[in-house]
Parts: structure tokens; C-alpha cells; sequence
């Protein structure tokens, strides 16, 4: 091993033990005031403020299908809080929550319990996603249970993944058959039962202000017609299914939970750069969740333009945004393409993925951590993607985020904000508090902070920078840099002090 990577991961171990063992650190978790909700594409905490996440995704494909199974747990939740992540998506696999048609495994959902708890004593909000890929084990995927497969005994040719979305008639007539719910187990429908499992993750979560939303389904697939999903005027009929059955859950879910947020997918086509069709929830706590890949190589352009086919869709919808999936490889040119386009598109992102943990769908190099299980150091650590993700970003924000960007050569974080608040009625009063993720890997030796429009109110050097607006301000200039002097607008301590005592806004 060369020196430099012996002093990269040196300063690794460093700076994870100064965010876990410093006051500023895991003992006083920082974060937006809960539950959570959304203003237009923002999502916003219970204030008000806007809350931008940073985080991965952690799905166990492999029965028993719960984190915990492949190790992960607490010192996980602690690395990801060290490195300034903030949100992870966990799968929930629909063959897990429902083994045999109408019997549910209230077992399972208490692990994924038990996950999302571990994670919230972080500060770290949880997704929900009902996760599948290539429909079932059958077609060398997982997800949905070998009771809902109907394929028509059509050829099942095994092709590996995703090439089986393409090339196996099997999968794409279970598809079909599935978006046009046709008669199961006991003569009930593919989609009702599919619908009733949401239902019990929503009785089992509705009381947890933890979790952020509940994903309807991880990268949906027409079926047989895939292909003119990929032209211009996109697949209507396949389109109107999906927006049917998405519906179908969100109304669901709404009659036991009516504040978590619901968030939708559109067909996986649309991580290549394709636009969508697939209507609205029509519910005001709906979130447009969508993934950004390359269909070929690592980087590309259709990457900048799925970013704005989300932007245009939301903007219609009224719709929350959140990139839940994009990256799977240890590409930093690549990862550090998307991370900066998430930054001027001011989008939040989940990662794919935390580890590979033997993923059947999945590449060896996907993961940040190789084991969860072994302690989150040294070899066990994919550097490349590490550097590429940690950075700088507005965690929560007290009024509405006009741009920022970080410079990964200079070490540079730029940010600009309105007081206005994100819903448009009024400002934030002064004093009112946004809070910077600011991760010891990027500055191992400290920062300094220069603020107009604002006082600084954190102790410096800390893994979030806190900045209070100043009286009449209307918009808050931060920028951190590795060195150089620090300072901000106004003296508003006093201000500061009321806001930890109960913020209200």
C-alpha cells in the first residue's frame, strides 16, 4: 500500500473519531424538527425549513431480506452520521412482508423496525421501498413472492441481470399480468394483494416521524412493450397502469396514515434520460421519487437531462422531488458528474448502495462498505466512493435555497439562500438557524466560514456548521474553505440561545 493511501485512510479513522466522540458529534445529533413534510419540490420539516439529504440505500436481497441480516446496524447508522449522511433507503421485500397469499410476517416488519430506530438515534431518516428486480427469484431477480408470478409458461431464458427485463418473455408477461391484476391466490387480485401488504407497513409505521415516506415500487417495469416507454410520446396505456396501481396504494395508505409522505416511481425507462407519462398521486404529501443512471458506459449526458425531466415533472405536479438511486460503481469521475449535478439541480439523493452484500441483481463493486459487519475502516471502505459522495451540503435550511456547489480541488462550499420561506408565506424571522454538513473527511484540519447576511453560531470546526440570519436579511451568502479567517454580518448570540431553548420558526 502507498503512503498516500496509508495517509488517506489515517485521516479516515481521524476524522470518523472526532464526528463520533466530539460534543458536536453523535452525542448531540443535529437535524431538521420532525415529522417531515413538503413545500412544491422542497421537502420541508415541521417549521418549515428545507431539508436536502444526502445518504445511501441499504436492501438485503437474500432471505431473511432485513438489513440487520447482512450486519448492518448501529455502528452503521454511526459511520453514516460521521460522514454526514442523513437518509437511507430501506428495502422492504414484498415475499417477505406477505410469504403466503393473506398471511403476513409481522416478524420481518419489526426487524425493518428495529433498523429504522437504530438509524433515527443518528439522526438519520429511513425510506421505505418495496423493492424488486426482475419481478421474482424465477427470472434471477426478487421481490414479489413465486405465488404472484403468472408468466404464461412462456420461455424463461437466463440472462442475468437487467438483460432478463429485455430479453425474457416470462418476466415481462408476470409484468403484464400484474399491471392487469389479474386473478391470484384465491381469486384475488395480483394488484389487491400487493395493496394489502402496503397496508400493513403503513399500520406497522404510521406513528414513526422517522421515516420519511413510503416508495410504492422500486423501478417498475411495463413489460413486453419497454420499448416505446423510450420514445417521445412514451407508452400511454402502460403509463395509465401504473399510475392505477400507484394510486390504488397511495389511497390505501391514506386511510391509515395521512401525514408520512407516499412516493412514486415512474417506469425505469426514465433513468435513462426518457420522459415519463405516469400521472400524479393526487395527494398533497406525494414525492416524485426517480433513479438517474447511464444506459451505457458510467457518465453521459442523459444524466443532466433525467435531472430535468424531474425538475419539469415536479414543477407540474406540484410534487415533492428525491433521487433515490443513482451511482452502483466506484467510478469517481462518474460519482463526482452526478454529485455535482444534484448540487445545482439542488436535488436530494440516496446512493446505490451501502455494500454489495452478496446482491443477486447487483455488480461486486456497488457498495461502500464491503461488510457491514466488520468495522468501517481501512480495507473494508471503497475510498473512491467515499471521496466522491462526502461533501459539504445545506442539511436544513431556513428559507429557500437559491444554488450551491462545492469545489472538490479547492475544497470550496458555496451557498445562497432566501428567508423566504419554501411554501411562499412570509419569511423567517431572524436569528432563525440553518444547519451546514460539514464532514471532517473533506476538512480533516477545520474550516473557516465567511457568512453575509448571517452570524455564525456553532463552534467552528464542528461536523455541522450552524448560521443564524441576521435582522432583515433577505438572502444569506455561506462559504467555507479549508483556511482563512472567519466571520459573518452580525452579532445575534442571544438569538441563537433562544432558538436551542425551542424553535418554532
Amino acid at each position: 500500500m502507498s503512503c498516500r493511501r496509508v495517509r488517506w485512510w489515517i485521516a479516515v479513522g481521524a476524522a470518523l473519531l472526532v464526528c463520533l466522540l466530539s460534543p458536536a458529534g453523535s452525542g448531540a445529533v443535529t437535524g431538521p424538527t420532525l415529522p417531515l413534510g413538503h413545500a412544491g419540490r422542497w421537502i420541508t420539516d415541521a417549521s418549515g425549513r428545507v431539508v436536502v439529504m444526502h445518504g445511501t440505500n441499504m436492501v438485503y436481497k437474500l432471505a431473511p431480506y432485513y438489513p440487520a441480516a447482512a450486519g448492518f446496524g448501529a455502528s452503521d447508522a454511526a459511520f453514516l452520521h460521521a460522514i454526514g449522511f442523513n437518509a437511507v433507503r430501506l428495502g422492504v421485500i414484498f415475499q417477505a412482508v406477505e410469504p403466503r397469499p393473506g398471511v403476513f410476517n409481522a416478524g420481518y416488519l419489526n426487524h425493518i423496525a428495529g433498523t429504522v430506530d437504530a438509524l433515527a438515534r443518528y439522526g438519520i431518516v429511513s425510506i421505505l421501498d418495496f423493492h424488486q428486480d426482475q419481478y421474482n427469484q424465477k427470472f434471477q431477480g426478487e421481490g414479489f413472492p413465486s405465488w404472484a408470478v403468472q408468466d404464461g409458461g412462456l420461455p424463461n431464458p437466463q440472462l442475468g441481470f437487467p438483460h432478463n427485463y429485455e430479453g425474457n418473455p416470462a418476466l415481462q408477461r408476470a409484468f403484464e399480468n400484474f399491471w392487469a391484476d389479474q386473478p391470484g391466490p384465491g381469486g384475488v387480485g395480483l394488484q389487491e394483494r400487493y395493496v394489502a401488504a402496503w397496508a400493513r407497513v403503513a399500520r406497522r409505521f404510521k406513528d414513526n416521524t422517522t421515516v420519511l415516506g413510503y416508495e410504492i415500487m422500486n423501478e417498475p417495469f411495463p413489460g413486453g412493450d419497454y420499448t416505446t416507454c423510450a420514445e417521445p410520446a412514451g407508452c400511454p396505456a402502460s403509463d395509465g397502469e401504473l399510475t392505477s396501481l400507484e394510486r390504488k396504494v397511495d389511497r390505501t395508505i391514506r386511510r391509515i396514515d395521512q401525514r408520512t409522505l407516499v412516493m412514486q416511481e415512474p417506469y425505469v425507462t426514465f433513468n435513462f434520460g426518457y420522459p415519463d407519462h405516469v400521472g400524479r398521486l393526487l395527494d398533497r404529501h406525494a414525492v416524485f421519487a426517480w433513479h438517474d443512471y447511464c444506459l451505457v458506459g458510467t457518465a453521459c449526458s442523459s444524466n443532466s437531462t433525467t435531472m430535468q425531466n424531474a425538475a419539469a415533472y415536479v414543477a407540474r405536479t406540484g410534487e415533492g422531488t428525491f433521487m433515490t438511486e443513482y451511482g452502483a460503481g466506484t467510478d469517481g469521475g462518474a460519482l463526482d458528474q452526478m454529485v455535482s449535478l444534484a448540487d445545482r439541480f439542488m436535488v436530494p439523493w440516496t446512493e446505490w448502495a451501502y455494500c454489495t452484500c452478496s446482491d443477486p441483481t447487483g455488480a461486486p463493486n456497488e457498495g461502500m462498505v464491503l461488510d457491514p459487519r466488520r468495522p468501517k475502516r481501512g480495507a473494508n471502505l471503497v475510498s473512491s466512493i467515499l471521496r466522491s459522495l462526502v461533501e459539504p451540503y445545506p442539511q436544513v435550511v431556513a428559507g429557500t435555497p437559491r444554488s450551491w456547489a462545492f469545489n472538490r480541488s479547492t475544497k470550496s462550499f458555496r451557498l445562497a439562500y432566501s428567508t423566504t420561506r419554501a411554501s411562499g408565506r412570509g419569511r423567517f424571522r431572524p436569528g432563525s438557524i440553518t444547519q451546514i454538513a460539514t464532514p471532517g473527511l473533506v476538512y480533516r484540519r477545520g474550516y473557516s466560514v465567511h457568512v453575509r447576511g448571517g452570524a455564525i453560531v456553532s463552534r467552528l470546526g464542528v461536523g455541522v456548521l450552524e448560521v443564524a440570519s441576521c435582522h432583515r436579511a433577505k438572502t444569506v451568502r455561506v462559504t467555507v474553505t479549508p483556511r482563512g479567517p472567519s466571520h459573518g454580518s452580525c452579532l445575534i448570540a442571544h438569538q441563537a440561545r433562544a432558538w436551542r431553548a425551542g424553535f418554532t420558526g
